[in-house]
């Protein structure tokens, strides 16, 4: 009787296995890590997209803000998660595609560590001022740097973000020296800029736009190929002198490595029909984020290029970060 017990427990226990095991993904809330502070361009791309696929997917999706190290930490916290589903990554070409050739030692590795699911945004970086400076385009930032060479500082959001590398960059085209001040996170970077405690900002055009439109900041040029729709009378990097000059900071969502496919595949079904949908593109287009959708092995591709691409831009500036 007692043996037969037994076997009954153990069949109920191996049926009940299998049913969870079968059960349709999610069963519970997602938490999505943002690897910067609030209020910052990863987090204003990442809370409308959080909400909105909690709503796709019928379950609640957290973002948890871990800021530190240009966004290493998050990214890190990510790759040593389960593989589930339940932990996600708003990944940016600072963790993504920078940080593995600007860090000596960088506790991920971008590829072998995640399953990429999809890109989900982009944004030109802006060069911005405090409304102080005398300061109105970028020959007369140039000339200013170098007649007070060591004087002027650019914040950023910290070491390894586009803003960082774009100014290093900018640094090595116009031959200046502006120091660079790195912050964790945007938000704190700004507050400074606009207290006056730095003279000027490299960051994503989204963090930066309504201090821009309030008169608080003022915009001497655009790191994209081309001017952006929402400032349409700021000049290009490009054309204001350094026409090879060019680099777009991008957002993407990323699992960690080993991810099931099935899982996978539901998550970048779902980003796909957000990221295409005019809701998303409403929210972010007045703040000049473009949505830009690739998914799975497509974005892959995408990603490998990103880092043969920002890994000779990180060498052919110099910078590195211990």
């Amino acid at each position: 009787m007692r043996n037969r017990f037994a076997l009954f427990v153990l069949s109920f226990m191996i049926v009940a296995g299998s049913a969870h095991a079968a059960s349709p993904y999610p069963t519970g809330p997602i938490r999505m890590i943002v690897p910067f502070p609030p209020g910052g361009p990863t987090d204003i791309v990442a809370r409308p997209f959080a909400q909105m696929l909690g709503d796709a997917l019928k379950t609640i999706v957290v973002v948890d803000n871990r800021g530190g190290a240009g966004g290493s930490i998050g990214a890190e916290a990510v790759a040593k998660s389960a593989p589930d589903g339940y932990t996600l990554l708003m990944a940016t070409v600072g963790t993504h595609a920078i940080n593995a050739s600007l860090y000596k030692k960088l506790a991920y590795d971008p590829v072998r560590d995640f399953t990429p699911i999809a890109l989900v945004a982009a944004a030109p970086v802006a060069i911005v001022v405090h409304p102080s400076q005398p300061v109105s385009d970028v020959a007369s930032l140039v000339a200013l740097a170098k007649s007070t060479p060591g004087k002027l500082s650019f914040g950023t959001a910290g070491n390894g973000t586009p803003g960082h590398l774009t100014g290093e960059m900018f640094n090595t085209a116009a031959g200046v020296n502006i120091l660079h001040v790195p912050y964790k996170g945007s938000a704190p970077a700004v507050t400074d800029l606009v207290g006056g405690h730095v003279q000027l900002m490299f960051d994503p055009l989204q963090s930066v736009i309504s201090y821009v439109r309030g008169g608080r900041l003022r915009a001497i040029a655009v790191s994209s190929a081309a001017r952006s729709p929402v400032l349409p009378n700021v000049p290009t990097i490009a054309e204001s002198g350094y026409p090879a000059f060019e680099s777009t900071a991008w957002w993407g969502v990323f699992a960690p490595a080993n991810l099931p496919a099935a899982v996978a595949a539901t998550l970048a079904g779902e980003a796909e029909r957000i990221v295409r949908g005019n809701t998303f593109r409403d929210k972010l287009g007045a703040l000049g984020v473009v949505p830009t959708v690739l998914t799975l092995s497509a974005f892959a591709e995408f990603q490998r290029g990103e880092l043969a691409k920002w890994g000779k831009a990180v060498r052919d500036s110099g910078a590195m970060v211990d």
